[in-house]
């Protein structure tokens, strides 16, 4: 049977999953433990990849990415090949460690409702497994989870390559103390509330419950977002045979880095970051002003754009657009100060 096509794009999400060979341990110990995390965060600074959650059991581990550039198998194969030499290597073991091929579930990172479902799966799994969640520590009793060791953390403490914004972001929450401390507490409530459901996954409030599972599926999203990720493999699949296509779609990845620099520059200009993205609205009038501008100066598509500010979809950003061109007062009249400081990213 011919492997399943892995969607690969710029700033996709995954949710990854491995287990070990016939079901086995893939970790025997701490130190062995340790040795994955490492063999991660080298993985993270060869990749560029975002770790937002992770969680590690005896005979598999979850791990939720993000690829900024479209390298997930490249980075996957450097990652699971160097823990098995690695792990080999201290047990005087031969041969493979991980059983199959790993999941790689593409996930509609932009959606706060798919994002913190998935978020909640990775970090209620030693819950589940009965191994975390009833002594007096609570969830944090259990080490080897992103929970107790980013989540549940300052900055300070929390590990280089961890990013927990989006993570806190998408409940509504900061990174502070108080934020943290909401984090865990909300968490140990669901865990409670479903005790009585062990091994079933919630559907939150706003998720399309006819979608794929978060474990069985190859995507975890809206209908929107799977035609469009089922279009990206077509093209990926049209470009293996076709040296015309492989040009266009290099001329695309060219655009998207140009259009990356404009946002780039425009978010710094005012101020935004990652957290901010997400909360604010998709008609917010910052982020249709640097819609405009990259509408007017690049050739990315409305679905990039969505994507990258975080504008819920490409109708939305089609519809703000219209709305800008079709009446009202010019941004200049409306939002003097905006406009000027964006003029000078975006003539």
């Amino acid at each position: 049977m011919a492997r399943s096509l892995r969607i690969e794009f710029k700033g996709a999400f995954y949710h990854v999953m491995a287990r070990g060979n016939q079901k086995k341990d893939i970790f025997f110990d701490d130190e062995d433990r340790w040795s994955f995390l490492q063999t991660l965060q080298e993985a993270r600074d060869r990749t560029g990849w975002g770790v937002h959650a992770w969680v590690l059991m005896n005979n598999h581990y979850h791990l939720l990415l993000q690829t900024p550039h479209a390298n997930l198998v490249e980075g996957m194969k450097w990652l699971q090949n160097a823990y098995t030499r690695r792990l080999n290597g201290r047990h005087r073991l031969w041969g493979t460690v991980f059983g199959d091929r790993y999941k790689a579930v593409l996930v509609e990172g932009e959606s706060r409702n798919y994002l913190s479902t998935l978020l909640d799966y990775i970090h209620l799994n030693p819950a589940r497994a009965g191994i975390a969640g009833s002594g007096e520590g609570g969830f944090l009793e259990y080490p080897w989870s992103s929970l107790s060791v980013a989540y549940a953390t300052g900055p300070e403490a929390r590990p280089r390559w961890m990013s927990v914004e989006l993570g806190l972001a998408a409940f509504g929450m900061q990174d502070t103390v108080e934020g943290r401390k909401a984090f865990v507490e909300r968490l140990e409530r669901r865990a409670l509330e479903e005790s009585t459901k062990a091994g079933i996954v919630p559907i939150s409030e706003g998720v399309d419950a006819r979608l794929s599972h978060l474990r069985r599926g190859w995507y975890w999203g809206s209908q929107a977002f799977s035609e469009t990720a089922m279009e990206l493999g077509k093209l990926q699949l049209q470009s293996r045979a076709d040296p015309t296509l492989r040009t266009t779609l290099l001329r695309h990845a060219h655009d998207e880095d140009a259009a990356e620099g404009l946002v780039t520059e425009a978010l710094g200009c005012l101020g935004l970051g990652p957290e901010e993205l997400i909360r604010l609205n998709g008609s917010d009038p910052r982020k249709v002003a640097i819609a405009a501008g990259l509408k007017r100066n690049t050739s990315v598509s409305l679905a990039w754009i969505s994507g990258r500010l975080r504008m819920k979809s490409a109708a939305n950003v089609s519809q703000q657009l219209r709305k800008l061109a079709q009446g009202g007062p010019s941004l200049k009249q409306s939002q003097p100060a905006l406009a000027e400081k964006l003029s000078g990213i975006f003539p």
